[in-house]
């Protein structure tokens, strides 16, 4: 019965249930109704032997009666009511499940669906690891990239001085120092082996 739920906004059994309710609660008040007019008529009946309570036990002994023989026929309406009002039959689909008309899966293609979910879902959790390997690599760039803005930076101070300084070229005036220095290291130690073999003898 959860299709005809979804169909009708309520389960079949709950509404059975709330006619079955109704009903009892309308005979209850209907015989309360009955019981008020008759101790009505009776009071204007003078010497009258019946009493409130014999009426009040009739009236329940009606009700009693009433609801069994209601009970019985509510049984057989029930079954007829769900069987043939409140039931969806088989053949007929819902607007928003017409879809699964044409699009309807065996077991072995909704296996083969999981499996390929399964595949897809690695390979997304792949191209993710992927992509966060390459976004660490772009953030060492820009860390290198930044430090190769600084050195050159750097250099563009030094050859402002050097402008101020009188030299022409610091980058010319920067190799000559490198090769110059690499001759002065070679005469520095020329000068200390020459100093240890002097002091030696």
């Amino acid at each position: 019965m959860t299709y005809e739920a979804q169909f009708f906004g309520f389960t079949p059994q709950t509404f059975m249930l709330r006619i079955y309710i109704a009903f009892q609660d309308y005979l209850f008040e209907v015989m309360q109704d009955v019981e008020q007019v008759i101790l009505k008529k009776l009071d204007g009946i003078p010497d009258c032997e019946i009493s409130p309570a014999q009426i009040r036990k009739y009236t329940e002994k009606f009700i009693c009666f009433m609801k069994g023989r209601f009970d019985n026929l509510f049984s057989k309406m029930e079954q007829l009511f769900l069987q043939l009002i409140l039931q969806i039959p088989p053949n007929v689909l819902l607007p928003e499940d017409k879809s699964q008309e044409t699009h309807s899966y065996n077991e072995e293609e909704f296996h083969f669906l999981q499996k390929e979910i399964e595949q897809l879902q690695k390979k997304y959790k792949t191209e993710l690891c992927t992509k966060q390997a390459l976004l660490a690599e772009l953030e060492k760039q820009k860390i290198v990239q930044a430090k190769l803005k600084q050195t050159l930076s750097l250099f563009d101070e030094l050859e402002n001085v050097g402008r101020d300084h009188g030299a022409s070229d610091f980058r010319e005036g920067l190799v000559f120092l490198i090769q110059n220095s690499g001759k002065l290291r070679n005469i520095r130690k020329n000068v200390e082996k020459e100093s240890k073999r002097l002091k030696i003898s």
